[in-house]
């Protein structure tokens, strides 16, 4: 019993202390959500959504910094009152073994990173209505298409002798060779998330109003 004591004491204390501080510590909460993989909303928001008028240098801010969690942007066209858009380079999906990358939604999504070669590049477009912005996220997906699978054993290092000679100076490794990406459509749990943490930070000022009444 006195092992156990000790172990408790040595242990579990420090940890139960470690989890408090991170949620105590100001800017803890951040880190520890960019350390946990998004997960897919329970229920679907309508993709383009509706966000009320609000500055346009605002609302382009809270676009680029939410996008920038999960891609790295590569062109924007900043919102100039009327119309705005960016779009990000390809990414290849984040396995189960890489939590702090956000690329890839818990579930399926991961799973599927984590077997296969994935990528996703992501594509916002925001538009003036009368009554303020129609916001739309596009997460496009490829599947890597190789010449043939990690593990296979046909002739990789073979060479054909059925014509003239031909010199080369590849190295044959045995690797798969990419053949191109294949497109896999649009990662909707991702545009979900992307989508929602936007909305989130836009109208966050009015929902903590409302909470004060």
């Amino acid at each position: 019993m006195k092992n156990l004591n000790h172990l408790h004491r040595t242990v579990f204390v420090p940890l139960a202390l470690c989890a408090a501080i991170l949620f105590v510590v100001p800017g803890c909460g951040r880190l520890m959500h960019q350390l946990i993989p998004p997960s897919p909303p329970t229920s679907l928001t309508v993709n383009p959504a509706m966000l009320p008028a609000v500055k346009p240098d605002f609302l382009w801010l809270q676009i680029v910094d939410t996008v920038d969690d999960y891609f790295r942007i590569k062109t924007e066209q900043p919102l100039n009152g009327i119309d705005g858009s960016l779009e990000t380079t390809y990414r290849v999906g984040a396995s189960i073994l890489e939590p702090w990358n956000r690329d890839s939604t818990r579930g399926f999504e991961r799973l599927q990173s984590t077997l296969q070669s994935i990528r996703r590049k992501a594509i916002v477009n925001v538009h003036a209505q009368q009554s303020g912005y129609s916001i739309e996220v596009v997460v496009l997906k490829e599947i890597e298409d190789v010449n043939h699978s990690q593990g296979a054993s046909e002739g990789s290092l073979s060479l054909r002798h059925d014509g003239t000679v031909t010199r080369t100076d590849e190295i044959f490794t045995g690797e798969p060779i990419t053949l191109g990406w294949i497109p896999l459509g649009r990662d909707t749990s991702l545009e979900q998330v992307i989508l929602n943490e936007i909305l989130d930070r836009v109208l966050e000022p009015d929902r903590k109003k409302l909470l004060h009444h």
